[in-house]
């Protein structure tokens, strides 16, 4: 099983276990609504453009209110469960790990770290070193960062990545799991220090940067 597949079961579990009404880490986001989300995500591509397109979010909104009324939470939650149509190219077992590994990782910990936040998991070291893989992503999530921005694996020391490069630089130290929240925008829930002359540090955190 792959971890895209086995991330987006515990994640349903997750969601079944928090309920429909639950927070998440996604603003203004319930358990359903994100459960709303992934489908949307998976199986309606022209509602699906208003995750990266914002004159068509309403759109989105509209289509996730629906398919909650059609199939109900437990019910959208069995679809999402069972992962993308036949016809959909995310079925492939290559592309899903590619494509879902990390959306399946964020979202279940949005879930998990909606309310009190629990215990970290043990996700292995094949699992960190696949999102260290995919951790490139700050490159693009800092470019306009206002200081040079490095980041330390935590849990293999001297392994390091430079998203943006400055003359004053502030390293982010933490699993790449943790990275990867952090760089997703969920910075209040990820275990991450920042390390950096005391100037850097403040310039850095004063200015929103990420997704």
């Amino acid at each position: 099983m792959t971890f895209a597949h086995a991330e987006r079961l515990a994640l349903c579990d997750s969601a079944l276990s928090a309920g429909p009404h639950a927070p998440t880490l996604c603003e203004g986001w319930t358990v359903a609504d994100l459960v709303a989300h992934l489908h949307i995500r998976e199986s309606d591509p022209l509602a699906a453009l208003g995750i990266i397109v914002p004159a068509l979010a309403g759109l989105t909104r509209r289509h996730m209110d629906a398919a909650l009324q059609r199939y109900g939470f437990e019910g959208l939650l069995e679809i999402v469960r069972n992962g993308p149509d036949r016809w959909s190219p995310l079925r492939l077992p290559g592309l899903d790990e590619k494509a879902n590994s990390t959306e399946m990782f964020i979202h279940h910990e949005d879930i998990r770290r909606g309310g009190v936040v629990p215990a970290p998991r043990d996700l292995g070291s094949a699992v960190e070193d696949a999102l260290w893989r995919s951790v490139g992503m700050a490159k693009l999530v800092f470019r306009s960062a206002p200081v040079g921005i490095v980041l330390e694996r935590s849990d293999v020391p001297g392994t390091e990545l430079r998203a943006k490069a400055g003359t004053r630089t502030v390293t982010l130290v933490g699993k790449p799991s943790e990275l990867t929240l952090y760089i997703a925008g969920r910075r209040g829930r990820a275990d991450v220090r920042l390390v950096g002359e005391p100037d850097a540090l403040a310039t850095f955190e004063s200015v929103r940067v990420g997704m």
